[in-house]
């Protein structure tokens, strides 16, 4: 059966009639990776989320895998050094995801870092996080620091810090973990929502879905249940009637995309904000992206929004460290706005607070994890799933093995690591050219899906008629068959942002082919009339969202 919505009527009774070691409530990053790492060591995993797959946090973030070096200031040196080394695994078991990017740190007078802090920041930084050589700090004159970025605010500039981050795609990397999952046996469906659970002689047994496409609902049970909801942690516990001592505090980042024509940045730059924050710009296809906001919010989860005062605060970090750029409110082309689960703690604010995990037990049985960062799923998981085998073993006398993921590829990273990935991509190019793609359009498509290339390229060309009779561009409509046939999209905005970018980083493309790939879908999964016009509103909802803030000030 394949990771497919036109099986979802197979999956579902699938969930309804048979019982799980493990069943995971939330979609994320991290419920991506428990599920992993549970069903490798052997557990019967099922995984439910109430929207798409990476929909909250999971898409939303600021697209690194990086170690955090601003928590060395708050002396998290464990997390530094555990989320550091897993930059570099998650690198290597998806690198058609994950890219090194080099990180310049302006050094201003009267700024966050000074040279010395900086230098001694970075070493330290580089040693916790095991960072290869290659891939070293760097310091760098005034002069040095202008020549990598020219924009970069000339006042009072003493020089800057060379580091490597890496770049990702976080709402592909969920849903590559997710594949990989799936591909290893696990079950997992979105668009299922978790109205009640089921208890047992006093024991989470189970959970009662309802299906949000059909309004079906149904009980799916497991031996055990975890709570990896993210900013909906807190709901399952109260439904748990376990919501008690630690509690979230959701906190609001927002990004704005600019094109690079009006914000021409050549290297990504973590900088200073006049209020002495930190936050980050980064080129990236043509756009140029910056963020992030950090306040504490407490309004609808499902849809955070930019409001003015995030649009104007980003815009005016901007012009203090790029003064010759001048960018205005009518540049930003697209934004997203996401949230922070974090642990709550008295007193702090939202920047202050750690972005440590931690792991929860109720009376129930039920497990819930919290907090914690993208770079860290990996890790995350496998403090859960051990865990779980703890409890396997204690209760039943059933023996787990230890953790499988720390070098097994996700879905499209069988490559044999990130050294073979340039050769990989030379390797596939021809094939795509020979189906009409251009060469740089075939380049996209195997930097997108790695060793699921051959896949979708076989897709495009068993398809091909749909693409012209439905006058769809052949790499966009690549992208689309292959989402609907082994990527669980459901709906026009799980194509068009989550498993594409297109709406942060190239809307104009999805104002000009949302027609097209509505009608395709529809026609997929036979839509009739009234789902057809409701999924049509869903995409300009969702472009108006980009550019328009919420407040009504604007």
């Amino acid at each position: 059966m394949k990771f497919s919505n036109l099986h979802r009527d197979e999956i579902i009774n699938q969930l309804k009639n048979e019982h799980y070691d493990v069943l995971i409530i939330g979609g994320g990053i991290t419920g991506a990776g428990i599920a992993l790492d549970a069903q490798t060591r052997g557990m019967k995993v099922a995984l439910v989320e109430m929207q798409d797959f990476s929909a909250g946090t999971s898409s939303r973030s600021t697209k690194l895998v990086h170690g955090g070096l601003r928590y060395l200031k708050q002396f998290e040196v464990k997390m530094v050094a555990e989320v550091g080394k897993e930059r570099e695994i998650v690198y290597e078991n998806g690198p058609h995801v994950t890219t090194p990017e080099w990180m310049l740190l302006p050094i201003h007078t009267g700024g966050t870092f000074g040279r010395f802090t900086t230098s001694i920041g970075l070493i330290v930084y580089d040693f916790l996080a095991g960072v290869r050589k290659t891939e070293r700090r760097l310091m760098l004159s005034a002069e040095e620091t202008l020549e990598k970025e020219p924009l970069l605010k000339k006042t009072g500039l003493k020089g800057g810090g060379y580091y490597v981050e890496y770049r990702t795609d976080d709402a592909r990397l969920t849903i590559e973990v997710m594949k990989a999952a799936w591909e290893k046996g696990a079950i997992a469906l979105n668009y299922s929502k978790v109205i009640k659970l089921v208890y047992e002689g006093g024991k989470a047994a189970g959970v009662l879905i309802k299906d949000k496409l059909t309004g079906e609902e149904y009980t799916v049970r497991a031996n055990k249940i975890i709570n990896a909801a993210g900013p909906w942690v807190d709901t399952i516990r109260e439904m748990d009637h376990s919501k008690t001592e630690k509690t979230l505090q959701l906190s609001k980042g927002v990004h704005l995309v600019i094109n690079q024509t009006r914000f021409p940045l050549k290297q990504a730059i973590y900088f200073d904000t006049p209020d002495g924050r930190m936050v980050f710009a980064i080129p990236r296809n043509g756009k140029t992206y910056v963020g992030t906001t950090d306040t504490f919010y407490k309004e609808d989860a499902v849809n955070p929004a930019m409001t003015v005062s995030d649009r104007d605060y980003i815009i005016k970090a901007i012009n203090y460290m790029f003064p010759d750029v001048n960018i205005r409110k009518d540049d930003i082309e697209s934004s997203w706005a996401g949230l922070r689960p974090l642990i709550y703690e008295e007193g702090k604010s939202a920047s202050e607070i750690s972005r440590k995990d931690e792991i929860w037990e109720s009376n129930s049985g039920l497990i819930t994890i919290a907090g914690g960062k993208l770079t860290g799923y990996r890790k995350m998981a496998e403090l859960v799933v051990d865990l779980l085998a703890q409890k396997f073993r204690l209760e039943n006398g059933i023996t787990y093995p230890a953790c499988q993921t720390k070098h097994l590829p996700i879905s499209g990273g069988d490559i044999g690591g990130s050294k073979n990935f340039a050769g990989f991509v030379a390797k596939y190019l021809q094939k795509g050219m020979k189906l009409g793609l251009s060469k740089e359009e075939a380049e996209k498509l195997v930097k997108s899906y790695g060793s699921n290339i051959q896949c979708v390229f076989d897709l495009l060309a068993t398809n091909r008629e749909d693409a012209i009779n439905y006058e769809i561009p052949l790499e966009l409509f690549a992208r689309l068959i292959y989402a609907i046939e082994y990527e669980m999209a459901a709906t026009p905005i799980d194509f068009l942002n989550r498993r594409t970018g297109a709406l942060l980083f190239d809307i104009q493309s999805v104002q000009k082919w949302k027609k097209q790939v509505v009608a395709y879908m529809a026609a997929r999964f036979q839509w009739t009339g009234e789902e057809i016009n409701r999924y049509i509103g869903a995409v300009e909802r969702d472009l108006n969202a980009c550019v328009t803030p919420s407040d009504d000030s604007c």
